[in-house]
């Protein structure tokens, strides 16, 4: 298990906005994660920081990201507008990209409740750039008309008492055509805040990453 590397803060220049993001980057590292909170969410969302510190204790490099400015996310229209944060997670991944110091790691996204509809529906524009995709209590009833397009291999974790979720996970297992998993943590609310689920999902995601992003 790698120390846990110091998050870096940055400004995330984007063609349309300029986002606060904080960017870790431990040594050596295979792969980068990006983050795609959900609606009413933000970079600091602690269930994400606890899942990016344990990809980051593996090696993993994070990124956690505001989709949207101040200004934006005081209108809650733009909490929901899919075809606008998927832009976003896009420019995000152009930005890694671009990086002298990034532009060479394998790519996965986390996407958390409704971003986990955002990251399929950028893992589906961006094809085989994406090589892991991690969903945790996710809403894939929000990127209708993406799930066949996806090339990359998806974990899709939920809570075994979400049920609305449950039934949306199942859904989206038999309409994805990648390598794919369903897992459900038994006993688990769509929060995971009882005792051990969190610590289950983030040792998921971390077996995922090693698998798809090394």
């Amino acid at each position: 298990m790698e120390p846990v590397t110091a998050p870096k803060p940055i400004r995330l220049e984007l063609p349309h906005a300029t986002l606060a993001a904080d960017l870790t980057l431990p040594t050596n590292a295979p792969g980068i994660i990006i983050f795609a909170h959900g609606s009413g969410s933000s970079r600091l969302s602690p269930r994400n920081q606890y899942v990016a510190q344990r990809l980051q204790q593996a090696g993993f490099g994070t990124l956690l990201f505001d989709f949207l400015t101040p200004e934006e996310d005081q209108h809650s229209e733009a909490r929901y507008d899919q075809e606008l944060l998927t832009r976003r997670l896009i420019g995000a991944t152009s930005w890694v990209c671009r990086e002298l110091r990034l532009f060479d790691l394998h790519l996965g996204f986390y996407g958390a409740s409704t971003g986990a509809a955002t990251a399929l529906r950028a893992a589906a524009e961006l094809g085989d750039k994406v090589k892991a995709v991690v969903l945790r209590g996710g809403r894939p009833d929000l990127a209708p008309g993406t799930l066949e397009l996806i090339k990359t291999p998806t974990l899709l974790i939920v809570g075994g008492q979400d049920w609305p979720v449950v039934g949306m996970n199942e859904q989206a297992l038999e309409t994805l055509t990648s390598p794919k998993r369903l897992h459900v943590v038994q006993g688990a609310g769509h929060l995971f805040e009882e005792p051990g689920t969190l610590e289950e999902v983030a040792d998921l995601s971390v077996e995922w990453c090693q698998t798809h992003l090394c």
